[in-house]
């Protein structure tokens, strides 16, 4: 019974947030609601025994990572009038039309399983605890590839917004 609540509190706390970050009007708290979601996965990192992954996914995403997206946000600038129009016509159609997929999809998956989802996940069986130097040792050998490729993938996002912020502030002044 405490492993379900120690489980169930923090994944709701996981899921608020997840629809903090979607439905949110305001930049800022879409940012919060991501900073919610993150801890509260490293709680649940913590229930597993998994303590240098909840203290890396606080220190890392929910300190630098969200420190980072603040600056940016308050970069780009909060006070602009938003944009009520559709820039892509038929977009919320794409968009509501991509969902019905995802959902179809992890539909089938659950039914064709028998809702038995270790079929697809088959239990990892670890014969360590996640020791520093296991951990890098793994993740700078076997996981490099991936992990350049997140770190290009911050960089280039954080470009792109401060590119953004620029030539909005540029027209503006020109205005």
């Amino acid at each position: 019974m405490v492993e379900a609540l120690l489980f169930f509190a923090p994944a709701s706390l996981i899921i608020i947030g997840a629809l903090i970050v979607i439905f949110a009007k305001n930049p800022v708290h879409n940012a919060m609601g991501l900073v919610m979601t993150l801890v509260s996965l490293a709680i649940i990192y913590i229930t597993l025994n998994a303590t240098f992954v909840a203290m890396v996914q606080m220190l890392v995403y929910a300190g630098a990572v969200m420190t980072l997206f603040l600056f940016v946000i308050m970069m780009i600038g909060v006070d602009k009038k938003e944009q009520t129009t559709d820039s892509i016509k038929g977009q919320t159609f794409l968009v509501s039309g991509v969902f019905l997929i995802l959902i179809s999809l992890l539909a089938y998956v659950a039914i064709s399983s028998d809702f038995k989802w270790d079929l697809w996940f088959p239990p990892v069986e670890f014969d360590t605890e996640g020791t520093p130097q296991l951990i890098a040792g793994v993740l700078f050998t076997e996981w490099i590839f991936p992990f350049e490729i997140i770190s290009l993938l911050l960089i280039v996002a954080t470009a792109a917004a401060i590119a953004l912020a620029y030539d909005t502030k540029k027209r503006n002044s020109n205005a």
